[in-house]
């Protein structure tokens, strides 16, 4: 079968597609055949042009082989993006979203928990309803109920309330976007799973929907996710919430926690004045005037700290070209030399 490699820099394909469909992978090389299988049955009947991005996350088996050498890799719209090594799902989702070239885009996981049978409804529904963003919503969902469905449950209203999208599902990976608002979305870290909420900052959130889609029970390798990921969701969406509300303007944040420790201090320096010079009693040694030394101390730091959030807050928005990735090699099994 022939196949032609790309330079890792051609991340921007002159092809215009309808559809973009992007699948992240890490060790799946049980399932990545199955996998292709399906997202061809799915878009059988789909009558307008679309492509599949796989991004291959540094896997350590044969993933990327399996999938170059599979029959259906032929048929297919298909583009492999190896990264150089594992540099996460959100990064791997980055490099997709760069490699795109639809006007719409879909994501996926790659594990076939998801149904690509869904994504044709999906898109339907997405332009019917005039939506910038459709979630999956895996109502019947096929994971263990104390280490998966319960965090998830409790993960997404606590994400709901503090971002404001409220959502049934924030973490299924099967959604549908319009190319032209994702893109203005930089993904970085493991926010993959707050999108809605970074969305809801370029777009008015009655522009995100969701509807139910079907999920399946894992059928082949080992599931990538832990207990841990459930204290890095938490590191994330305090993230979240500071980006959400500072992002413009982080020294009002820190200057706001230092002009309150500067107060605190002022007046512990007032009350020890008074009591020094007027009253005459010794306060050299009273715990009082480590506490004043100690706000004044963080006052000075937090203020410090939000003049520094501020200039890299300016060289975050005069943008850079240095992705969150490095891309070995694409490849396009179905092309010729």
């Amino acid at each position: 079968m022939s196949r032609t490699t790309v330079n890792a820099g051609d991340a921007v394909n002159s092809d215009a597609f309808e559809l973009s469909i992007i699948v992240p992978l890490f060790n799946e090389e049980e399932s990545v055949g199955f996998l292709l299988e399906r997202i061809g049955q799915a878009m059988a009947g789909y009558d307008a042009p679309w492509e599949l991005i796989l991004v291959d996350d540094g896997s350590s088996d044969a993933t990327v082989l399996k999938a170059k050498t599979h029959p259906a890799a032929g048929r297919l719209p298909l583009k492999i993006v190896e990264l150089q090594r594992n540099f996460g799902q959100t990064a791997a989702m980055q490099a997709g979203l760069d490699f795109a070239s639809g006007r719409l885009i879909a994501t996926m996981d790659g594990d076939l928990q998801n149904d690509p049978e869904d994504i044709p409804d999906m898109v339907r529904t997405l332009e019917e309803r005039d939506l910038d963003l459709l979630v999956g919503w895996r109502r019947n969902r096929q994971d263990g109920l104390v280490l998966r469905k319960v965090p998830s449950w409790i993960a997404n209203r606590l994400i709901g309330r503090v971002t404001g999208v409220r959502l049934h599902d924030y973490g299924c990976s099967l959604k549908i976007y319009r190319a032209s608002i994702i893109k203005q979305v930089q993904l970085m870290g493991e926010m993959h799973r707050f999108i809605p909420a970074w969305v809801a900052g370029v777009v008015p959130s009655s522009r995100i929907g969701e509807m139910p889609v079907r999920h399946h029970a894992r059928q082949h390798g080992v599931s990538k996710y832990g207990i841990s990921r459930t204290f890095r969701v938490i590191l994330d969406l305090l993230s979240v919430m500071f980006f959400m509300r500072y992002k413009a303007r982080p020294g009002h944040f820190f200057g706001s926690i230092g002009l309150v420790a500067g107060v605190i201090s002022a007046l512990t320096f007032f009350y020890l004045g008074i009591d020094k010079f007027v009253m005459g009693n010794d306060i050299g040694t009273r715990p009082l005037l480590l506490v004043g030394v100690m706000m004044f101390l963080s006052s000075l730091q937090m203020i410090t700290m939000g003049i520094l959030a501020e200039m890299i807050a300016r060289t975050y928005f005069q943008g850079s070209d240095t992705p969150g990735y490095i891309v070995r090699q694409v490849v396009r099994p179905g092309e010729a030399r």
